[in-house]
């Protein structure tokens, strides 16, 4: 008989968006301030009127699982409890942007994203709890079209919000791999879903640089179907991840 834990829910993403917000708000509040006591000469005044420019990306990816269990999880033997730990991964892409108008941008931002995802299970064996972690490693053909709604220029500072939906190709899925000597958790090549997200436009003498946060939620369930514990015990495993970028345009 399992033994009664009672065990916290982890939010490990909520005390990097509550830094990154706290430190994005820091980066709008100054230049708010400043601008606001005098007018400054404007970097790349024409630069906004461009139909169609280019950049590029960097980001630094934190990639997780939304877990959803079987309906009787709680009546397997030795199971006790899984749990996903999110890993840092890194992201370069390449920006396309078209201007639809004043305040609206339409920008397709193929990149490819290296990450991992750790699914901890617990067992109970023998009177003692033991933790298995299973590395998930992936890396990502990602192709986002997203939406960017833009605020008024304030000399060389501008905020945005952003928003779209992506389709994702994981080049290094295990999902038709046949190994009954190795125990890994299979999971489906293609996956689709939607971001959101905001950053800040600073427009430099050369080039337009934006730091950028977004959260993206998977759709699709990427769980491949296998008898073994560590698939069987779950229903759905669907992808989320939070992307800090910055982009040169």
């Amino acid at each position: 008989m399992n033994p009664v834990i009672e065990t916290p829910i982890k939010h490990p993403l909520i005390h990097s968006l509550k830094t990154l917000f706290l430190f994005l708000f820091l980066i709008i509040a100054f230049p708010i301030f400043t601008f606001s006591q005098e007018r400054k000469v404007e970097n790349l005044p024409k630069y906004d009127k461009q139909k169609i420019h280019f950049g590029f990306l960097l980001g630094i990816n934190t990639t997780d699982f939304t877990i959803r269990r079987i309906g009787n999880f709680n009546s397997l033997d030795s199971l006790y409890v899984v749990e996903s730990a999110p890993q840092t991964g890194f992201n370069l892409g390449i920006i396309g942007n078209l201007r639809l108008g004043e305040h609206f941008d339409l920008r397709f931002v193929p990149d490819l994203a290296f990450s991992q995802r750790n699914l901890d299970y617990t067992f109970y064996e023998n009177g003692k709890l033991v933790v298995t972690t299973k590395e998930i490693e992936s890396s990502f053909l990602e192709f986002p079209l997203e939406l960017k709604f833009k605020s008024r220029r304030i000399n060389n500072y501008r905020g945005y919000v952003i928003a779209g939906i992506k389709y994702s190709i994981d080049m290094v899925s295990q999902a038709k791999v046949e190994n009954a000597d190795k125990d890994f958790v299979k999971l489906k090549r293609k996956d689709y879903g939607y971001s959101i997200g905001m950053g800040f436009d600073f427009y430099l003498e050369r080039f337009k640089f934006a730091p950028e946060i977004k959260m993206y939620h998977g759709l699709n369930n990427l769980l491949v179907d296998d008898p073994k514990i560590f698939s069987s015990s779950l229903s759905s495993l669907k992808s989320k991840i939070f992307l800090v970028s910055f982009t040169f345009e």
